[in-house]
């Protein structure tokens, strides 16, 4: 058998749960069509900004990549102010239930850089790379993993991290219910005229929902998700009209805006898969579930599906098979309710902010006002949000 366990995609969560086993007695490969990205790619900073939670900042520190990420880019978030279309707010702080920082605000491509050179390093994982799979044959006693150049791997347990339209969960016969939400993610990082002082923004507006993320210094990450055809008219304008659409949507809550990246966009779905384990296969990450954006949650479920998987594979005994499916669905149980909570939550709140009736509208904003009323039910919301 060539190897104990072959993940299928080489990014942040199938990294992390690379990395995650390197005290594990398994050999680990990992097939990824593609090269990191450069660590600071033009312009200086990335685009794609995550913000991790302090579980997850834990996750990455025990795996040893958190306390090698460079802290002069990374911000942290102690303050949250949620708005709705009519007059609701709801306010988050660090300070008020007696913790440091509510989330990090993390680039992706210096996340990923970090996991793949640890990954590198590590003795029990082989980076093939770069490669794309072919094939993939299910059997009793193995997995074989047919790759695009001929080559043929044998596991005992395939793990698919090949993102939402994932090759492997296709090729092992699970289909999976996507819902459009007929919205794309526009995201872009701008230098700000006004300080934001380590706070999070987050506006549900007629037109989608609008969010602020802090960087290090004057500057933020912005994702805007938005109906289809307004996120085409953002992506169309030029940069001073751009900054200029951005800025007023807020009411200028930052002041004036400089672009610092191009913006982007990408489509909005949600994603449930109806199993996540197989005979000899997972799905962790965006292969297992996506959810709208707006909770800022997605990579931070795929961290914890990484952690989670780690721990059960690392504690599998000699005389079990790791591939066994009796085994894996204590994975499947474990990400279960958080997974589902999370989709559901995150799934109604963007239904219900789409509604423009006036009763909803009232309805919804009279709900963020009185939930910002009640301490208990913010810590507790909170809390949960932090893992």
């Amino acid at each position: 058998m060539d190897h104990d366990l072959i993940i299928v995609g080489g990014g942040l969560a199938g990294l992390s749960l690379a990395v995650a086993l390197r005290r594990s007695r398994l050999r680990v490969a990992v097939v990824e069509a593609r090269a990191p990205a450069p660590l600071h790619p033009p312009g200086g900073w990335d685009a794609r900004i995550y913000a991790i939670s302090p579980a997850n900042a834990r996750f990455l520190d025990s795996i040893g990549i958190w306390q090698h990420l460079d802290f002069n880019r990374i911000a942290p978030v102690r303050r949250m102010s949620v708005h709705g279309d009519g007059g609701g707010a709801l306010e988050f702080s660090a300070y008020a239930i007696g913790i440091s920082e509510l989330a990090w605000i993390v680039e992706g491509a210096m996340l990923h850089r970090e996991l793949w050179e640890t990954a590198k390093r590590q003795g029990n994982i082989d980076l093939i790379c770069p490669a794309s799979p072919a094939r993939l044959e299910i059997r009793g006693q193995a997995a074989v993993l047919e790759l695009a150049d001929r080559r043929s791997l044998t596991a005992k347990l395939v793990v698919a991290a090949d993102g939402a339209d994932s090759w492997t969960r296709t090729a092992a016969g699970i289909a999976v219910d996507f819902a459009p939400y007929e919205q794309m993610g526009v995201v872009a990082n701008f230098r700000t005229g006004r300080p934001h002082h380590g706070t999070a923004w987050q506006w549900f507006r007629a037109d989608g929902v609008l969010a602020y993320l802090p960087l290090p210094g004057d500057m933020m990450s912005m994702v805007w998700s938005t109906p289809a055809l307004h996120a085409e008219e953002l992506l169309t304008l030029d940069s001073e009209a751009f900054c200029a659409r951005v800025a007023a949507a807020t009411n200028a809550q930052l002041g004036a805006l400089e672009p610092v990246t191009r913006p982007a966009g990408f489509p909005l779905r949600l994603m449930r898969a109806p199993r996540t384990v197989l005979h000899r296969l997972a799905l962790i990450g965006d292969a297992a579930h996506t959810i709208h954006p707006l909770s800022g949650h997605g990579i931070n479920l795929g961290f914890q599906d990484a952690r989670s998987l780690a721990n059960i594979l690392s504690g599998c005994p000699e005389h079990i098979d790791c591939g066994n499916l009796q085994w894996l669905r204590q994975h499947e149980r474990a990400r279960r309710e958080e997974v589902v909570a999370l989709q559901s939550v995150t799934h109604g709140l963007q239904r219900l902010f789409g509604v423009q009736q006036a009763p909803i509208a009232a309805l919804r904003n009279f709900g963020l006002n009185f939930v910002d009323r009640l301490p208990v039910i913010k810590d507790a919301l909170v809390r949960y949000a932090m893992g």
